[in-house]
C-alpha cells in the first residue's frame, strides 16, 4: 500500500513550473485523443493552438475571450488566497449583464458619454448584489458558500431566460427572445480597425495589475493571504474574518458582473438567452493555472481563451466535436491539480503494522 507523505518544504520553484509541466503533459494527453479519434495528432494540435492567432484578427479574438476569464481569474484568485470558495462566478456574470443589459436599454434612445460608464457600474452592482447574498448566508448562518453560490448561478440562468422571453424582449424582434441591439453610446469603442477587440481588454489588464498591487503592496491584501494560510493565526492578531469573506465575495462578484456587462457592450451588442459560454466556471481554471495569482490569471485567461478558439477551430477544419474544447480544459485543471499533490507531498509505501 501507498501512501502520501507531505513534504517538509515543497519546492517553490516547481510551483511556478508546474503550469509549464501541465501544460505539456495537456498536450501530450492530447495527441493520444486524437489519435483515438483518428484524427491527425499534428494538424488538431496546429488547428487548436497555433491557426486561430495566425491573423490579427485571430489576435483580437484572443483577447475577446480572455477579457471576462482574465477579469474573473484575478478576482477569484485573491478570494481563494483567503479561502473564500466562490464558485457561482458564472451567475454573478449573468446578474452583471442583466443589470448593465438594462441601463443600455434605458439609453437606448440617449446620447452622452456618461451612458458607457454608467452601463458599466451598473453590471458590476448587479455581480455585487449578488454575489452579497452568498456573503450574507455565509456570514451571518455559516452556510457553505460553494453551494450556495452554486445554486444562485441556476437562479440568476433562469431570471436571465425570464427577462429575455419577457420585459426585456425586442417589441420588433419578430418575437425572438433577444432584446434591443444597443445603441452606440452603450457599446465598448474597438481598440485595432478590423478586429473585434475591444476597451474591456485594457480593463482587464488594469484589473490584473490592480490584483497584483492590491496582494502585495497593501495591508488588506495581507490581510487576505494571512486568513487564508494561517486564520486561528489571523484571528488572533485582530483581522477580522467576516470582513475577508465580504471583501473576497464582493470583488469576485464585481468583477464578475464587469465581465458581464462588458460581453453585452462588447462582442454580444444586446442581451441574449445566453451570454456566456461558462467563462464563470472556467475562470477557476484561470486562478488554479495562474497560481492564485493576478498577473498569473492573466496569462491562464489567454491560454483558456485560445482553447475556446482552438476549439471552434478544429470544429469547423476537423470536424471535431465542440466539446474538445472542455476536454482540454478540464485535463488541463486535472494536470495542475496533479503536480500539486506531487509538489505538496511524495509517496511512500505504507509500513505494515508489527502486531
Amino acid at each position: 500500500m501507498l501512501q502520501l507523505i507531505k513534504r517538509p518544504s515543497p519546492s517553490k520553484a516547481m510551483v511556478y513550473l508546474s503550469p509549464v509541466l501541465a501544460l505539456l503533459l495537456t498536450l501530450c494527453a492530447g495527441l493520444v485523443l486524437f489519435s483515438l479519434m483518428g484524427v491527425s495528432p499534428m494538424a488538431a494540435l496546429k488547428a487548436f493552438f497555433v491557426t486561430p492567432i495566425s491573423t490579427t484578427y485571430g489576435l483580437g479574438e484572443l483577447w475577446v475571450k480572455a477579457t471576462p476569464l482574465i477579469l474573473i481569474g484575478v478576482a477569484l484568485s485573491l478570494g481563494f488566497r483567503a479561502g473564500v470558495w466562490n464558485i457561482g462566478a458564472e451567475g454573478q456574470l449573468l446578474m452583471g449583464g442583466i443589470f448593465g443589459g438594462a441601463a443600455a436599454l434605458f439609453f437606448y434612445e440617449k446620447t452622452g458619454f456618461y451612458i458607457l460608464p454608467l452601463i458599466l457600474l451598473a453590471g458590476i452592482l448587479g455581480g455585487l448584489f449578488w454575489a452579497s447574498i452568498v456573503a450574507f448566508l455565509r456570514t451571518q448562518f455559516n452556510a457553505n458558500e460553494i453551494l450556495t453560490s452554486l445554486m444562485l448561478t441556476y437562479v440568476a440562468s433562469l431570471l436571465l431566460s425570464l427577462l429575455v422571453h419577457g420585459p426585456f424582449k425586442d417589441p420588433d424582434g419578430f418575437n425572438f427572445p433577444e432584446s434591443r441591439i444597443f445603441s452606440d453610446s452603450a457599446l465598448l469603442p474597438i481598440l485595432f480597425e478590423g478586429t473585434r477587440m475591444h476597451f474591456g481588454a485594457i480593463i482587464a489588464v488594469l484589473v490584473s495589475l490592480g490584483g497584483w498591487l492590491l496582494l502585495s503592496k497593501s495591508l488588506l491584501g495581507y490581510q487576505i493571504k494571512v486568513m487564508g494560510d494561517a486564520p486561528d493565526a489571523g484571528t488572533h492578531a485582530g483581522f477580522s474574518q467576516k470582513k475577508i469573506i465580504w471583501i473576497a465575495l464582493l470583488l469576485s462578484g464585481g468583477a464578475a458582473g464587469l465581465a458581464g456587462v462588458i460581453e453585452l457592450t462588447g462582442p454580444i451588442g444586446q442581451i441574449l438567452p445566453n451570454i456566456s459560454p461558462g467563462y464563470g466556471f472556467a475562470a477557476i481554471i484561470v486562478a488554479y493555472v495562474g497560481r492564485l495569482h493576478p498577473i498569473g490569471a492573466l496569462f491562464a485567461g489567454l491560454l483558456l481563451a485560445l482553447s475556446y478558439l482552438g476549439g471552434e477551430t478544429a470544429q469547423i477544419k476537423l470536424n471535431l466535436p465542440l466539446a474538445v474544447t472542455g476536454v482540454f480544459q478540464g485535463m488541463l485543471l486535472f494536470f495542475i491539480l496533479a503536480c500539486d499533490v506531487f509538489i505538496h507531498y511524495q509517496i511512500k509505501p505504507r509500513s505494515a503494522s508489527i502486531a
